[in-house]
């Protein structure tokens, strides 16, 4: 099992910055990848950003070259340094682990970007 909890959204004017934060109940080196998703109202859950144990990252093309994912073991913890924010990117972010067979979600933290 485990257990994922976000945190660190917010409402913030365009063009500012957000860190999202996903704390892990255990090592998220014992996790394969740990990725953010985002879900907008009336729209369906998008993928966002993974990072592998390995530290291998992608990103969306929508936000490559805005958002930074990056983990600290030491905290168990994955963050999502969003940057250069946009009106677009108003949604529920959502922190989701991945170990061989299970798949797990946090509850979600809101990012609202005003214009």
């Amino acid at each position: 099992q485990v257990q994922l909890v976000e945190s660190g959204g917010g409402l913030v004017q365009a063009g500012g910055s957000l860190r999202l934060s996903c704390a892990a109940s255990r090592s998220i080196f014992s996790i394969y990848a740990m990725t953010w998703y985002r879900q907008a109202p009336g729209k369906q859950r998008e993928w966002v950003a993974t990072i592998t144990s390995g530290g291998t990252t992608g990103y969306a093309d929508s936000v490559k070259g805005r958002f930074t994912i990056s983990g600290d073991s030491a905290k168990n913890t994955v963050f999502l340094q969003m940057n250069s924010l946009k009106p677009e990117d108003t949604a529920v972010y959502y922190c989701n682990g991945k170990t061989l067979g299970n798949s797990y979600w946090g509850q979600g933290t809101q990012v609202t970007v005003s214009s």
